[in-house]
């Protein structure tokens, strides 16, 4: 099996098409899995109800405001784990402040979205954690806002209706996490992958009435690969390399950050996996949770070495595995003369 390459076929600010090569069913499936739940970002997870005189429950709103995509632009180099941060609470560091104030002095219904959602600066700082400004200056202005503060184009989330009376007062604080934690936390909203458009090889059963070609149309994907002859043999053996993705994002991340960064996550498991192997299972794993504290900040990883403390998950090569990097560099992007040529700019 040649190196693994990835060709983008489409690609939008929300949603990208590409092919993945040379790599296995398992390899690809757990790509797909890194991606919806293994990449931190930041949504709301505390929410403080001061007053809501709407006709929906406090529960409800809170189910919602949850919800809602963050701006998470290197979410895990640039914000701790609340777990992993030296303040007593929360602060600038694992956290983002937001405030939602809304009252109907009309008789017209007005609508409660996530435009009204402001940050704050305005919650307790515990003097005491270790401020580290660098990675608080290189974050994105909008980081940890709505999306529609950014893009003004596009429709708010509506949260709620109110009427003439009415009030919404709530504080919410936005952490990080991942999608193992809470749905709310993952950057996509919907992840697939196709491969074999032509049933080559049998994996699957249509059920028909009459004729399977004309009751079952083949894919778009399907002109991608040759169309086999009702006479070929059929190989029993033969496994699928070839891969279609179609990722869409929720918006708090770009689909560029997500492919990059879920291919990032699912190599780092897989190098730590083979350490362990390699060190006879002696060494502890750290409960198989995400972001170690190294030095009093956040190691976006999966444990640390026994020896030195370092993550063991940023040192050395790629693992030799199945369908993975191996000792030879990531896939290069392939873009195609058409509207995503030029790399991922759009």
């Amino acid at each position: 099996m040649s190196h693994p390459r990835v060709r983008i076929r489409e690609l939008t600010k929300d949603s990208v098409n590409f092919v993945l090569e040379a790599v296995d069913l398992a390899f690809a499936n757990s790509l797909r899995r890194v991606m919806m739940a293994d990449i931190a970002t930041v949504a709301i997870d505390i929410v403080e109800i001061e007053q809501n005189s709407s006709v929906l429950a406090d529960e409800f709103i809170a189910h919602r405001l949850g919800q809602i995509p963050l701006i998470s632009t290197e979410c895990d180099n640039l914000m701790r784990y609340t777990k992993d941060c030296s303040c007593s609470s929360h602060c600038k560091q694992c956290s983002v402040l937001l405030t939602l104030d809304v009252s109907c002095n009309t008789d017209d219904t007005v609508a409660v979205t996530s435009q009204h959602l402001e940050q704050s600066n305005d919650f307790p700082y515990d003097d005491s954690a270790m401020v580290d400004n660098d990675m608080l200056d290189r974050r994105d202005p909008n980081f940890g806002s709505p999306l529609v503060t950014r893009q003004a184009s596009e429709e708010p989330i509506l949260i709620a209706k109110i009427r003439k009376g009415q009030r919404i007062k709530a504080r919410c604080i936005a952490k990080k996490g991942i999608a193992k934690e809470h749905a709310k936390w993952s950057p996509c909203s919907a992840v697939s992958f196709e491969y074999d458009p032509h049933n080559k090889l049998r994996h699957t059963t249509y059920w028909y009435e009459s004729n399977v070609k004309s009751e079952w149309l083949p894919s778009a994907n399907g002109r991608e690969e040759e169309i086999p002859q009702d006479d070929q043999p059929f190989d029993f053996n033969a496994k699928p390399e070839k891969f279609y993705f179609e990722v869409e994002t929720t918006g708090s991340l770009s689909p560029k950050e997500v492919v990059t960064k879920g291919m990032e996550e699912l190599t780092k498991k897989l190098a730590f996996l083979t350490h362990q192997i390699d060190a006879g299972g002696d060494a502890e794993m750290n409960g198989g949770m995400a972001g170690s504290l190294a030095n009093g900040h956040d190691a976006s990883g999966w444990g640390a070495l026994p020896s030195n403390g370092a993550n063991g998950l940023a040192s050395g090569a790629s693992p030799p595995v199945v369908g993975g990097w191996g000792n030879a560099s990531p896939p290069a992007w392939q873009v195609p003369n058409g509207a995503a040529a030029g790399g991922w700019s759009l």
